[in-house]
């Protein structure tokens, strides 16, 4: 066919409003009909027509209005035996898009009734069903801009009037085709049902408007809700075109910021196609754990995949679902409701439209034999034939599709009478309690009449135009001066809403979120549960408190969607390779780290005084550990401890009593008292190491401890002096020379200054305190005493070193002193036990940890205080107490001959007889 187009280019002014050169314009038409004069020997004919239905009524009006939609559910396929294009004819139905385009014509009749708009001016209509069908949409787009019913192609003026702008087209798809024409020409076009998200796009798209929010609004809606559910593994399908598609991109671009993830996405065919669609299906099955599907499709793409899903009896699923489909007669049915039901969407708000109803009811086709689609719509509706009719009906060339039978014409052999009855139907066309697509179908015919309503007001002078601010007029203005008004609209409905159109042809507003219910007759009801408000600075999910949602699931509850259960606290989330974030394993945390909620992605760690519990699910504090008093072991070194004290009391005790006797007298009593207090305050000493560690007590149970053994071996030191001198005098076989008690008491009282010395300077520069020892053992806090400076340390217990090194070296040189009870002989035995447990001590010490350690400490202390009290005391009290007749100066004295077995001498007696000569180092106590 040919078609002659010519094209107009806007130009943006001054004031960022389109406008063009209008002098240009002219000339262009007076060009245009200069050539029709100076070609009219020349002819463009029409090669062949569209096969188009619809409604036409331009006669006695001004301007046309334009309508697209879907009448038809799909179009027959072509035979390929005919080689040559063909337009399509059409099959199935749509008693919803019928119901679209009635809504058109009413609205159009009460505008031209109404004296508030346009009142000079009265609009007719030229509608087309465009069959969902992109190429019926691109057919109605170019019969719109030249028409074909003449032989002689007529720029916007086909039916004898003009186009100002175009409704339409239905679907995102249709849509989107015939604004690629339409705006080419930059002839106005305003949606009612097309939501995708492209159309925004006013570079592709510069005269596409709009009274349905976009997209972009309800896939962010549909991730608010899922995320409100706590639903974190979905699954996504979409139809075959650029609704279902853009619409699950932007979703897909909006979840990437969430927690959600998506477990598969999927697309189902438009014409159907077995294998697309079975694909479809394994997917819902093998993702069982994604209980939520977003569902973007049409109600029409979307009846094969219903009858998929009976068919394979997947239920136990929850299905978010588009603006599309949520509220369409021709998904919600009763016998679906097992599979759909419970099935959550967004729904544009529902109104009521006044006189609609009524002239709904006024259709029959007696009215007019011309009118196909009235005669179609009686005929299915009333499942019989129109006399005299030849207007096909129930045709599907659909096969092999799933629960349908292969059939291509199910024509009743019944005839209408015309009798027939629309208060007995029960269809979509007279349902208007759920009027929401039809109702911004009313507010797109509005919005063009409005704008149409300010440009025939405008003044000139203070039109939007440049130069001069001129104004456009009707009919005959370009159609891009219309655009300047409708990009800036801004008025309100019958119902009370306001309706603003932004820059990008968009509307704000709110969705009604509805749930699929069964009521007491056995219907689907669309229960509103809640809303979702956008505008420019809100956006919000509204769910009704106490709001009854039925859940299409076995217990009737909230579904679970997950791909792993959420990990436990005491657990973490696990990354699993290639996987989405979704999917993950349940590491649990390790020693001293938690979870202490569900789902945490990183374990935290313990504070220093705390500690992971076994289920790794909180801290707790941590067992603090030192050698306490009410423990076995703590007190078990308290009775040794008291024991030794008393033992060292009761030593005391013998020699005070039996102080004026020779073996008491003898060598220095005032030592043996010095060693025996010193011993006493070592063992009780030990008691300082026991219970819970102070800073007081860490300082005093050292210095108690190095002055206790410094006093004990300071006088052990004096002790063993005097032996060491008598054994040399004994060799040397000298007179007798003696150390007076005054030396021996400067010795201890030098030694023990120096002892006193190192403590005060180490407890002022570096003195001990109590330390959390949190290294040794991760559960436990060891509380235990913090040295200080271990140099001074060493240096302290050095200088206890030294004295038992020098009594030890005195005495064992003077071991061989012959007599038959040798003081020496003890001491020396004395030292060693106190160098073995000492040595023994340190790889013990080192070796143990906590409480242990310290236990080990007092062992030592108490062994080596035993030793010390066994070896030097233990054999005079057996004398004192037990053999009294030693206990005499003559045996003290060393006057009883060595040789008599039955009387020996005691330790206090340095005597040695050589050669029948006493020789005696030993003076008594002055």
């Amino acid at each position: 066919m040919c078609t002659v187009l010519r094209r107009r280019m806007p130009f943006l002014t001054s004031r960022g409003q389109s406008s063009s050169h209008q002098e240009a314009d002219v000339r262009m038409n007076k060009a245009g009909k200069g050539s029709e004069k100076k070609d009219e020997g020349q002819t463009c004919r029409l090669l062949g027509k569209f096969d188009l239905n619809g409604y036409v009524d331009a006669k006695n009006h001004s301007l046309v209005i334009g309508g697209l939609f879907p009448v038809h559910y799909r179009t027959i396929p072509a035979n390929e035996s005919i080689l040559e294009p063909v337009s399509a004819k059409c099959e199935g139905f749509n008693f919803r898009g019928f119901r679209w385009l009635k809504t058109m014509i009413h609205t159009i009749k009460e505008i031209n009734e109404r004296k508030d708009i346009l009142p000079n001016t009265t609009l007719g209509y030229q509608i087309f069903d465009n069959c969902f069908a992109v190429s019926k949409s691109v057919e109605s787009a170019l019969v719109f801009l030249t028409g074909q019913e003449e032989n002689k192609p007529n720029f916007r003026n086909s039916t004898g009037a003009y186009l100002a702008g175009m409704i339409g087209a239905g679907g995102s798809s249709l849509s989107i085709a015939a604004s690629r024409i339409l705006g080419i020409y930059y002839i106005p076009q305003v949606g009612y049902a097309s939501t995708c998200s492209l159309l925004s796009d006013k570079y592709q798209f510069p005269t596409y408007l709009r009274t349905i929010p976009s997209d972009t609004a309800q896939s962010k809606a549909m991730v608010k809700l899922i995320q409100h559910f706590g639903w974190v593994w979905v699954g996504t399908i979409a139809a075959d075109d650029d609704y279902g598609k853009y619409g699950v991109k932007i979703f897909k671009e909006e979840v990437e910021s969430t927690s959600v993830c998506i477990a598969f996405s999927e697309v189902i065919p438009k014409i159907y196609y077995y294998e697309k669609m079975q694909q479809a299906i394994d997917s819902i099955k093998a993702n069982k754990n994604a209980r939520v599907i977003v569902l973007f499709a049409s109600d029409i793409d979307l009846s094969p995949f219903v009858l998929e899903i009976i068919y394979h009896n997947i239920t136990d699923r929850t299905w978010i679902a588009s603006e599309a489909w949520i509220t369409s007669a021709l998904i919600a049915k009763p016998e679906y409701f097992p599979y759909f039901g419970g099935s959550i969407g967004f729904a544009i708000p529902r109104a009521d439209i006044p006189g609609l109803k009524e002239f709904l009811y006024d259709v029959h086709p007696s009215k007019d034999p011309n009118d196909v689609l009235t005669i179609e719509f009686w005929q299915t509706a009333f499942n019989c034939t129109w006399p005299n009719s030849s207007v096909p009906y129930n045709v599907d060339h659909r096969m092999n599709m799933t629960g349908k039978e292969d059939r291509l014409y199910a024509m009743s052999d019944t005839f209408c009478t015309g009798e027939e009855k629309l208060e007995d139907l029960k269809n979509t066309y007279l349902d208007v309690s759920q009027l929401r697509i039809t109702n911004n179908v009313k507010q797109a015919v509005y919005s063009m009449a409005y704008a149409l309503d300010h440009l025939a007001k405008c003044e000139e002078g203070y039109g939007p135009y440049i130069p001069g601010n001129t104004c456009a007029y009707v009919p005959d203005f370009e159609a891009w001066q219309l655009m300047f008004y409708l990009k800036t609209l801004n008025f309100i409905t019958h119902n009370g809403d306001r309706i603003t159109i932004d820059g990008n042809g968009d509307v704000t507003g709110y969705y009604d979120i509805l749930n699929w219910q069964l009521n007491d007759n056995g219907e689907v009801d669309f229960v509103k549960i809640g809303e979702y408000i956008f505008t420019e600075s809100k956006f919000e999910l509204v769910i009704k408190k106490n709001a009854t949602i039925f859940w299409n699931t076995e217990s009737s509850e909230l579904p679970h969607s997950v791909c792993t259960e959420t990990c436990l606290p005491g657990t973490r989330k696990g990354i699993r390779q290639g996987e989405p974030t979704c999917c993950f394993d349940c590491i649990p945390c390790a020693d001293g780290y938690v979870t202490l909620t569900p789902g945490q992605r990183e374990c935290t760690q313990c504070d220093e005084d705390y500690w992971s519990n076994a289920q790794k699910s909180k801290c707790v504090l941590k067992e603090v550990e030192f050698l306490a008093y009410d423990e076995a072991l703590g007190f078990t070194l308290v009775i040794l401890s008291i024991f030794g004290a008393l033992v060292v009391s009761a030593v005391i005790i013998v020699y005070v009593l039996y102080r004026h006797t020779p073996l008491v007298n003898a060598n220095d009593r005032g030592l043996s008292f010095l060693i025996q207090v010193s011993l006493g305050i070592t063992v009780l000493s030990s008691m300082l190491f026991i219970g819970r560690p102070y800073d007081w007590s860490c300082k005093a149970r050292q210095i108690i401890l190095a002055l206790g053994f410094s006093l004990c071996l300071s006088c052990i030191l004096g002790k063993t002096i005097s032996l060491f001198l008598a054994y040399r005098i004994s060799k040397s076989k000298t007179q007798l020379t003696s150390i007076r008690p005054l030396y021996r008491k400067v010795i201890v009282l030098i030694s023990l200054l120096i002892e006193i010395g190192v403590c005060i300077a180490y407890l002022a520069l570096a003195p001990p305190k109590v330390y959390k020892n949190i290294d040794s053992q991760n559960i436990k806090i060891i509380l235990e005493c913090n040295e200080g400076s271990l140099e001074f340390l060493c240096f302290i217990f050095g200088v206890d070193v030294f004295l038992a090194l020098l009594c030890f070296l005195t005495t064992f040189v003077a071991r061989q002193l012959p007599d038959n009870y040798y003081e020496g002989k003890c001491i020396t035995f004395g030292m060693l036990v106190f160098f073995i447990v000492w040595i023994s001590f340190v790889p013990a010490y080192l070796s143990t940890k906590g409480k242990f350690k310290v236990a080990v400490e007092i062992f030592a202390i108490l062994a080596s205080s035993y030793g010390l009290l066994g070896c030097i005391f233990a054999p005079k009290c057996f004398i004192i107490l037990l053999r009294p007749k030693r206990n005499t100066n003559e045996i003290v004295g060393g006057r009883v001959p060595t040789t008599d077995k039955s009387i020996q001498l005691t330790s206090a007696s340095a005597s040695s007889e050589i050669n029948n000569t006493m020789v005696s180092t030993i003076v008594p106590d002055d």
